[in-house]
């Protein structure tokens, strides 16, 4: 098996997302960036994060008031950061990998 070598931005990223994930796990992290998990956990290791995180609890239905209306769309907004920097790291990612390419 080839050990894949990966630009430390790339690593810092990949801790950065998987910390600003409250309820995810490592598992899940890694498999949105395509990485194995355990080296995803070694990154975190090394950068002297706590690994262990229980799961995420059950979402409830949200009631029709202002106040659950406040915080669903505050859970949107989070979701929406989430995702641009996930959108952002496999874009630095695939720009790291195309120059790497040698046909």
């Amino acid at each position: 098996m080839v050990m894949k070598h990966y630009p430390p931005e790339f690593k810092a990223d990949a801790v950065a997302l998987y910390e600003s994930r409250p309820g995810s796990t490592i598992k899940s992290v890694a498999d949105d960036l395509g990485i194995n998990p355990e080296t995803l956990r070694n990154w975190i290791r090394a950068a002297g994060r706590p690994t262990p995180r229980a799961a995420a609890p059950a979402a409830t239905a949200p009631a029709a008031t202002a106040s659950s209306l406040e915080a669903e769309n505050e859970a949107l907004r989070r979701k929406v950061r989430e995702l641009e920097e996930e959108r952002e790291i496999l874009r630095k990612a695939a720009k790291y990998f195309a120059g790497e390419t040698r046909w």
